[in-house]
């Protein structure tokens, strides 16, 4: 059969785009990419922060346009000029910040935007009815007349799939969806996400976990400055090419763990509890050693780490360091101790979004910066530039605003500003979530580069193979209470935590 005649009889993909370029002020974001999608395929979008995956997210999604390229759904040319747009063609777009009005209830925000109405009245029974339909479609039953905001966050995500399917969505584009779910939630997750592609929509998955795209992609496209580097098959997805594909460079060791002299005990917590959040936990931590705590959400991980910092009161229990009982009311007197903690919402409680890099820099330093009671920005400046050279921070000046900076930019500059402080003890909570894997390698190096220097370091994560692989001892949580420890994480497996972690 002729080339010509095959062609026209294949099915056309859901999805193609050809040669997409965006362009901002001073930045290239995309340059000639191309990207396909087929009916009841699972396409993954990878890259590194920066990459150009939101750029291109946006473009699919109407609320930006391309300098130049093309857009196709089932063959026909398409040009969004508003998310509307993009909607009204079934595009169904689920952001890492959900989009549900958290007043509203499940079945509300399903068809916010789309009411039908009987003489003035809404038909509030239809609604339902076509709510209870689409989460059948699902396989998952969500209550429907209770307000979003008091549904989990794997609950609300069903919500948003839900929302979309609602608006008649034939391609899903899903964003980080797993970022705050536990691994049951994951695992439901995927069987949902399966159950769609089963139903013959395509969906575009995104995320930095690497074995949830072994796991459930059908192709994986990589994106790297911008440009599409290529598609891999299935087959060919390999973790290691995948890496080494999206930064550009071979990195031989994911978790570039260094062997430390383990000195004398820094940190010492003894019998903290806060209510039943934490109850009655107490360990230690060793100059040049790296603590990892895991465990499920809501096991009591953060709200040990808040009050070792002083950012909640404590019932009960003693923080010592170095020997010395310290008196902890508030996040000051950590600072002030040599405590310092990286939260788990930087955007939120580590960054002051809409301020520069270097005021952020220096906040929690500025007695130091100081002459005579005011601010010596030319300290100020200096000390910036030199943490800004040795932590490879990419940032254009000093003045350049926290929220145009990358995840892991943002994380850098978090951990420069506590360096300045001269913290004696570090923790680290979610270090790498949302962060692209080069990134998680360099702020991997800089655990290392503390634990070398005698720091106490604390590294709170959900992500198992990271607390594996970086960690000198590991100890797990369950309902507020330490549940376990592992003494050599190198032997050690996901399976014995999940075990500890349960309960």
């Amino acid at each position: 059969m002729p080339d010509s005649l095959t062609q026209q009889m294949a099915p056309q993909p859901l999805l193609k785009m050809c040669e997409v370029s965006k362009s901002f002020p001073g930045v290239q974001a995309l340059y000639q990419v191309q990207l396909t999608v087929q009916r009841g395929e699972i396409h993954a979008l990878l890259g590194e922060n920066g990459a150009g995956k939101s750029t291109l997210i946006k473009i699919l999604g109407g609320v930006h346009q391309p300098d130049c390229g093309t857009i196709e759904i089932d063959g026909r040319a398409v040009a969004f000029s508003s998310p509307r747009a993009a909607l009204d063609a079934g595009i169904g777009i689920i952001y890492q910040e959900f989009n549900l009005a958290p007043t509203l209830t499940a079945t509300e925000n399903l068809f916010l935007g789309q009411e039908r109405s009987t003489w003035g009245f809404l038909q509030r029974r239809r609604e339902h009815d076509r709510a209870q339909k689409f989460f059948a479609r699902l396989g998952v039953p969500i209550p429907l007349d209770v307000p979003c905001s008091e549904l989990s966050v794997a609950q609300q995500q069903i919500v948003e799939i839900a929302k979309a399917l609602s608006r008649e969505a034939r391609l899903l584009v899903m964003d980080e969806p797993t970022t705050a779910l536990t691994p049951a939630e994951v695992d439901r997750l995927m069987d949902v996400i399966g159950e769609l592609r089963a139903q013959g929509l395509g969906v575009i998955y995104i995320s930095h976990r690497l074995d949830e795209i072994q796991r459930i992609a059908d192709q994986a496209t990589i994106l790297r400055d911008g440009q599409c580097v290529g598609t891999l098959k299935r087959s060919e997805m390999n973790r290691q090419t995948i890496i080494e594909w999206m930064v550009g460079r071979q990195i031989e060791n994911e978790f570039p763990k260094q062997a430390t002299v383990l000195g004398a005990t820094r940190l010492e917590v003894k019998n903290l509890c806060r209510g039943v959040a934490v109850r009655d936990v107490s360990f230690h931590v060793r100059a040049g050693e790296v603590l990892g705590i895991t465990g499920l959400v809501g096991a009591g991980r953060t709200e040990t780490a808040r009050l070792i910092f002083g950012a909640d009161r404590r019932d009960e229990g003693s923080i010592h360091l170095d020997g010395r009982t310290l008196k902890i009311r508030n996040p000051r007197d950590a600072i002030r101790a040599g405590i310092c903690l990286l939260t788990e919402d930087r955007k939120h409680q580590g960054l002051m979004l809409d301020r520069s890099v270097q005021e952020n820099f220096g906040l929690p330093n500025l007695k130091e910066f100081s002459i005579g009671g005011f601010l010596c920005q030319r300290h100020e400046r200096i000390a910036w530039s030199g943490y800004r050279d040795q932590l490879q921070i990419k940032v254009p000046h000093a003045e350049t605003l926290a929220t145009h900076l990358s995840g892991g930019n943002q994380q850098k500059v978090v951990l420069a500003k506590w360096l300045q402080a001269n913290a004696s003890v570090v923790m680290f909570d979610e270090p790498t979530r949302g962060i692209d894997v080069g990134a998680k390698y360099e702020i991997y190096l800089l655990v290392n580069q503390l634990a070398q220097a005698g720091k106490a370091i604390i590294v709170i994560s959900s992500e198992l193979p990271e607390v594996l692989g970086i960690s000198d001892r590991i100890l797990v949580m369950h309902d507020g209470r330490i549940s376990g420890e592992l003494l050599e994480p190198r032997q050690a497996t996901q399976q014995q935590i999940m075990q500890l972690a349960v309960g």
